[in-house]
């Protein structure tokens, strides 16, 4: 399919939580696809339709070792979340070049809509859950330094303006 360009943060769509997908059509396949391509050239292990400025409640998420088994997902949301946290170093590639270490539970267990339109749960542990977490967070138009501390936060930032 295709690669698309993610859009630059600040851009508002980023802060602007994603509508409810109603059905899973040819077209919404289609951008599943192009955001898989687009998470495989970056590289990375999640991408979710509001980076490239689809404001719909689309994900990917791929933290396979051989690469090849993307989840595709609309409207994902976690049920349970475990009392267990880990921390990993975070990113986006909305704001590149900076990174933050993010503490999140261990391990979720989330509910959506797959590629057949049926309602799927999946039991996700380590990266396959910090990084759904991290797509959720997208949907719901945070960016994973909210996570961080207000100081924490204005430092990453103002790393990221030097960089550009």
């Amino acid at each position: 399919m295709t690669v698309r360009r993610c859009i630059p943060w600040p851009d508002a769509r980023l802060r602007t939580p994603a509508a409810p997908v109603t059905e899973i059509t040819d077209d919404i396949r289609a951008i599943w696809a192009d955001m898989i391509d687009t998470m495989e050239a970056m590289p990375g292990v999640g991408l979710a339709a509001p980076q490239i400025g689809i404001g719909l409640r689309l994900a990917v998420v791929d933290a396979s070792e051989k690469r090849g088994q993307a989840m595709r997902m609309a409207n994902p949301e976690i049920l349970h979340a475990s009392i267990e946290f880990r921390d990993h170093d975070e990113a986006s590639p909305n704001l590149p070049g900076v990174s933050a270490i993010i503490k999140r539970p261990r391990a979720v267990t989330v509910r959506f809509l797959n590629a057949e339109g049926q309602i799927e749960e999946r039991d996700l542990v380590g990266l396959w859950a910090t990084s759904m977490q991290h797509q959720i967070d997208h949907l719901n138009g945070r960016m994973y330094f909210d996570n961080l501390s207000k100081m924490k936060r204005d430092m990453l930032l103002r790393r990221a303006r030097k960089q550009k």
